[in-house]
């Protein structure tokens, strides 16, 4: 493959079948290596990796950090793409990644980072919290890794400057609007694990403040009206996304049983 760039796709993924033909589709043929990393997978997610040209593990789930780390130590090459199944690298995108690596500076950066693009429900969402979103996904694993919190909010720490690219990368994270509804409850289980685990307390005040502010910020000060109905939605939910969060908190301290009869 001597046109191929010096990149190593990694993906980490479980029982992603369905998403896993597209994402592979993306980087096939023009990248040195492509690594899935599965956990607990049920379904015909190796096959299709194998089938797509890609290297294929298993391991026991480690949390986000960890788990992305392993992966990470799996690529044979420095610099390194890290995706997700419900992810696409774009035309555009695969240009930028084309230019970047061919530049003589490019060894002086730790990563790069550009804009993810969601598909939901009938159109691509252009403003609101959910774009650009930009995220640090190249990374040279000589002076990045995967960092933050074990459970959730992982985030790449570098050792050097990160270049920003033009180019989406296109995420299809929500098939249905069930989807995205059932993973307010999965994140509010991680929230409330992160803050009993630092010794964060409820405060009626954060929970209601924090809850009009994300509205306000996707729909207002990040033009989420402009994306029409679903970005109403977005800005909606992504505020009683919070609320829950924090009404998880309370629930912690304050749960008691019903009273006996």
């Amino acid at each position: 493959m001597a046109s191929a760039l010096p990149i190593s796709v990694v993906i980490v993924a479980k029982n992603e079948a369905l998403n896993l033909p597209r994402c592979l589709a993306s980087v096939q043929g023009w990248v040195t290596e492509i690594v899935v990393l599965l956990n607990d997978t049920t379904d015909d997610s190796a096959a299709i990796a194998r089938n797509h040209g890609a290297t294929v593990h298993e391991q026991p789930w480690l949390g986000y950090r960890d788990t992305k780390n392993a992966a990470l130590d799996l690529a044979s090459s420095n610099w390194v793409l890290s995706l997700d199944a419900d992810e696409e690298v774009s035309p555009a995108l695969r240009a930028s990644l084309t230019a970047f690596i061919a530049h003589p500076d490019r060894d002086t950066f730790a990563g790069a980072k550009f804009p993810r693009k969601v598909w939901f429900i009938d159109r691509w969402i252009t403003h609101g919290d959910w774009y650009p979103d930009h995220s640090l996904r190249l990374l040279d694993r000589t002076k990045a890794r995967w960092g933050g919190d074990a459970h959730v909010h992982e985030k790449i720490t570098t050792q050097g400057p990160i270049a920003k690219l033009p180019g989406d990368l296109h995420h299809y994270s929500f098939p249905t609007l069930s989807s995205h509804v059932d993973k307010i409850n999965l994140f509010a289980d991680l929230f409330l694990k992160q803050k009993i685990s630092n010794g964060g307390k409820f405060s009626a005040l954060s929970a209601i403040m924090h809850t009009l502010w994300r509205f306000l910020r996707a729909y207002v000060f990040r033009a989420g009206f402009l994306d029409g109905y679903p970005g109403l939605y977005i800005a909606s939910a992504t505020a009683f996304s919070a609320f829950v969060r924090y009404s998880r908190l309370y629930e912690h301290e304050r749960h008691q049983p019903p009273p006996t009869p």
